[in-house]
């Protein structure tokens, strides 16, 4: 088990208390929850259901029996745990569970008893009426029982938010132990690759990161004896690459309104600052599909998406960050024609320039790491880029990271991705001089800047490396 510590951690803590548990485990797609709750528990469940995936091509098919299918499943599932026969298929939600109820206290031996249900928010198909079915289970009869533990599990991050943990009606407060499972971080996807025997070296797992996030399912489709380049076109790429439509898998298998919420990250996709959502708002491709403000609560809920408000104004922008939503918009769709693709363009121009505006979100995945690097993990700070447009009266150059600290520093940090030590030109060292100084006069005497650099190897010294005040690399990037 690569990382997960703290994860292990509050399951154990769970199943350490003398009373009944409501554990929701959730994330991105791909991110390895069921992974995570199988090798705590070794599969040793009473009982364990998985729902039937809506990306699927079965379900697909059967869209008006889709609520069918899942209590289909979910019989074969109780059948496989010793429901005996000639119980028949249920017909609603309510019907289901008793008879889970029923197969449950057959089974109970008075012993730690674990339920671990699967994709749980797939379940909640149109018109079944499942939440009801699954509040009545979860609080007359789960929660009753102090030695089980139900595990519940999905990937529709907003679901699990809004149905369970922040529930307003009859799971209120139920939800005992709320999980998130985070992507890796960079020292996390060194450690995994390292575990599957493959060499690639930190800049590698950089790029590989840049293009993947930290998404083990992603990261474990790479193979030993590929290079980075023909590792990404096998996976992106080629005929059969299996990440080919990962994309729109990933939206079906969060949101129903799947094809509204891609074309607001589509959209956000095309500025890198992101926009207000009343920029969003006037934009012909959002005007239908639901509330965008609802729309786009679900996206920053999953984390794909996230709200900030940029330095030294009050407005909020929304900014796509999932790393392998931005790669794929920018450099697969439309581009699948060529098994070679990523060998032929990697070290073009335009993706070059495009590697080191991913390295600036790649290092907002990991301020903690820049702050630990700095000596001011316990500071509190506020994040947020400064990009400020020329017609307002806090205008000012675009600065790719500000750390605005309690103890009145600013951290003005500029990120740069190069394959060796990086140089302050003459020409440079004036700009930041400018940006400095622009930074300065507008917070006035409050605070002191600090001019920081975030790059792959290091500051080449000369006449003018000192106008960086720090300097962090990779190397404190791949710390925990």
């Amino acid at each position: 088990m690569i990382g997960r510590k703290i994860e292990f951690e509050k399951l154990q803590a769970a199943i350490d208390k003398d009373r009944a548990q409501l554990i929701a485990v959730y994330g991105r797609r791909r991110v390895g929850k069921t992974f995570l709750v199988n090798e705590f528990f070794g599969n040793k469940y009473i009982f364990k259901h998985t729902a039937v995936s809506p990306v699927d091509d079965t379900t697909k098919k059967r869209k008006k029996n889709i609520m069918k299918l899942q209590l289909q499943e979910f019989y074969f599932s109780m059948r496989s745990y010793g429901l005996k026969e000639g119980t028949s298929v249920p017909t609603n939600w309510q019907e289901a569970f008793f008879v889970l109820e029923q197969l449950l206290e057959e089974k109970d031996d008075g012993k730690l008893q674990i339920v671990f249900i699967d994709e749980l928010p797939w379940m909640d198909t149109p018109r079944a009426n499942f939440m009801s079915a699954f509040e009545h289970f979860c609080n007359d009869w789960c929660l009753a029982r102090k030695n089980f533990k139900l595990v519940v599990c999905g990937s529709a991050t907003s679901w699990i938010l809004d149905k369970l943990i922040n529930n307003k009606g009859g799971l209120y407060g139920r939800v005992t132990t709320p999980i998130y499972v985070s992507p890796f971080t960079l020292h996390e996807c060194r450690e995994f690759f390292k575990a599957d025997g493959i060499h690639f070296d930190e800049f590698d797992i950089c790029q590989a990161y840049i293009a993947f996030g930290g998404i083990p399912f992603y990261l474990d489709q790479f193979r030993k004896g590929l290079s980075l380049a023909q590792n990404i076109d096998a996976i992106l790429y080629d005929t059969n690459a299996p990440l080919k439509e990962e994309f729109d898998n990933l939206f079906t298998s969060q949101f129903t309104n799947a094809d509204t919420l891609k074309r607001i990250v589509t959209t956000l996709a095309g500025k890198r600052i992101g926009f207000t959502r009343d920029e969003l708002a006037k934009k012909p491709s959002l005007s239908s599909g639901g509330s965008l403000t609802d729309n786009l609560a679900a996206l920053e809920k999953s984390k794909l998406i996230m709200e900030y408000i940029p330095f030294g104004e009050s407005a909020p922008k929304y900014k796509l960050i999932d790393p392998f939503c931005i790669f794929y918009l920018k450099h697969v769709k439309g581009n699948t024609g060529s098994s070679s693709y990523w060998q032929l363009n990697e070290k073009s121009p335009s993706v070059i320039s495009w590697m080191g505006f991913a390295f600036e979100d790649l290092c907002w995945g990991h301020v903690r790491q820049i702050k630990h690097a700095l000596g001011i993990d316990g500071v509190i700070t506020k994040e947020s880029p400064w990009n400020i447009m020329a017609d307002s009266p806090r205008s000012g150059p675009k600065i790719d990271l500000i750390i605005n600290r309690d103890d009145r520093y600013i951290c003005m940090c500029e990120m740069k991705f190069t394959r060796g030590d990086f140089e302050v030109t003459k020409s440079y060292n004036k700009t930041l001089l400018e940006r400095t100084e622009r930074v300065q006069q507008i917070i006035g005497n409050k605070k002191t800047v600090m001019s920081v650099l975030v790059t792959t190897y290091g500051l080449k010294r000369n006449e003018y490396a000192s106008r960086f005040d720090r300097t962090v690399t990779l190397e404190d990037l791949f710390q925990k």
